[in-house]
């Protein structure tokens, strides 16, 4: 008799098809800086590329996939005004591969990888195409000349006391005095006058040359791309509130002569954390404004915030819960991790100075003082808590809550142009009473 077991293994083996994968959505966020290309899936897979040129293309095979409608709609996702793809082509190349053909405006450096599930999103493939030489931030504020250094606040007050120099040793007797004229009261003792000694002419290198000094403020619009940020009750993002208040800024900012401002994203594309702190860097910014929309469990909370970094832990459960929300922004947002030098990203955000974030702390309070002229403030004094945005160690920096997204009456004043406007405002003034106390200092390459 043969037994159940025996018969269970003389059966055939039925090979289980794979299952292919469904299509969630597809995504394209193109900018100046790169375009990214997003397909979210039900479960990961894999894909290989290569780039062709004569002419420039990117060839990306997807294995598990099938062609279907909802991958041809990514092909009516492709701008016209996209920088870097032309049109795309999408193919069942063999069995349970499908192929997408990019048709490329410009050679690219393409990084291609693979995301897990987190927040509100499923597997994703992300598809970033880079330019194969990267666009120096430089040269996204160069093009505004400097104003003369006497607008420079440093330069004012140097100026100003080299003039009354000059006026004093000008006016200077070279003889002893002479006695007054007949009807006035004589000296008293007629002593011989001392001749009195000259003041020393002043050197021209104890005021600055008239080399131009360009205060270069950094503004960080918050999230962008994948990353959305809070999300209000009536569908309000944040990335996109943030990103309107900081073009705001930066006009205001653009219109001093002796002032001028770099957008870390200028349009609606993600920007890795530590990538922005570089950004700054690069283009040596005086100032790093991060400028966010809060939102908390509870609609009630309501009005606007600074925080400065800490190097000792947070100031408080709130702004420590805040830190850790928006450092999972590249979580959300989407990094290829193997594409960066993971110590170098390190030692960069551990370098931050106990003198940067003094001064962080000055600016803050300068913000606050100008925004609570026209909103309520959540809390009264800068908070702190680990920004990794915060930590470029030689630039003050700070994030700006401008108001709670989550609470319904402070959305619709994010939602109004001119409360973007006030805000905005504030911001620049708050900039220049910082400069005030804090007059900028001559950049060490400015000296001749």
């Amino acid at each position: 008799m043969i037994s159940v077991a025996t018969t269970l293994l003389v059966l055939p083996v039925i090979p289980r098809l794979a299952q292919a994968a469904t299509i969630l959505a597809v995504r394209t966020w193109p900018a100046d800086e790169y375009t990214r290309v997003t397909l979210e899936l039900d479960h990961e897979l894999k894909a290989e590329h290569f780039t062709l040129d004569n002419p420039h293309r990117l060839v990306v095979d997807i294995e598990g996939l099938q062609a279907n409608a909802e991958l041809n709609r990514l092909i009516s996702k492709v701008r016209p005004d996209d920088p870097y793809i032309r049109s795309l082509r999408v193919a069942q190349n063999r069995p349970n591969v499908v192929r997408l053909v990019f048709d490329l405006k410009q050679p690219i450096a393409p990084q291609v990888f693979t995301l897990k599930p987190v927040a509100d999103y499923q597997y994703r493939l992300v598809l970033d195409l880079y330019p194969k030489i990267a666009q120096d931030p430089l040269m996204a504020i160069l093009n505004k000349p400097a104003g003369p250094d006497v607008d420079d606040p440093l330069a004012r007050i140097l100026e100003d006391i080299s003039r009354n120099s000059a006026s004093q040793t000008a006016s200077a007797p070279e003889t002893a005095p002479v006695p007054k004229a007949q009807g006035q009261e004589p000296p008293k003792v007629a002593l011989p006058q001392p001749t009195p000694t000259p003041l020393p002419e002043p050197t021209k290198p104890s005021v600055p040359s008239r080399r131009k000094r360009m205060v270069t403020i950094a503004i960080d619009p918050g999230h962008g791309g994948e990353d959305p940020g809070a999300i209000g009750k009536s569908g309000l993002r944040e990335k996109d509130v943030v990103l309107r208040i900081a073009r705001r800024l930066k006009s205001l900012i653009d219109d001093q002569s002796n002032m001028r401002a770099y957008l870390t994203r200028d349009d609606d594309y993600f920007v890795p954390l530590h990538v922005r702190v570089q950004k700054a860097r690069r283009v040596r910014a005086d100032l790093f404004i991060s400028i966010h929309a809060d939102a908390w469990i509870k609609p009630s909370a309501n009005g606007s915030s600074v925080f400065a970094l800490s190097q000792r832990g947070a100031s408080s459960t709130q702004a420590r819960w805040l830190a850790n929300k928006e450092n999972a922004a590249d979580l959300i947002g989407g990094v290829n991790l193997g594409s960066h030098d993971k110590s170098v990203a390190k030692v960069l955000l551990d370098l931050s100075t106990t003198a940067q974030i003094n001064d962080s702390l000055r600016l803050g309070s300068a913000f606050l003082d100008e925004i609570k002229k026209i909103n309520r403030l959540h809390k009264r004094h800068v908070e702190q808590a680990g920004f990794a945005v915060l930590k470029a160690p030689d630039i003050p920096s700070i994030l700006v809550e401008t108001a709670f997204i989550s609470n319904p009456r402070e959305e619709e004043l994010l939602r109004s142009g001119s409360h973007q406007q006030k805000l905005a405002v504030a911001m620049m003034a708050g900039i220049q009473q910082y400069f005030v106390a804090n007059p900028p200092l001559a950049h060490i390459a400015d000296a001749s």
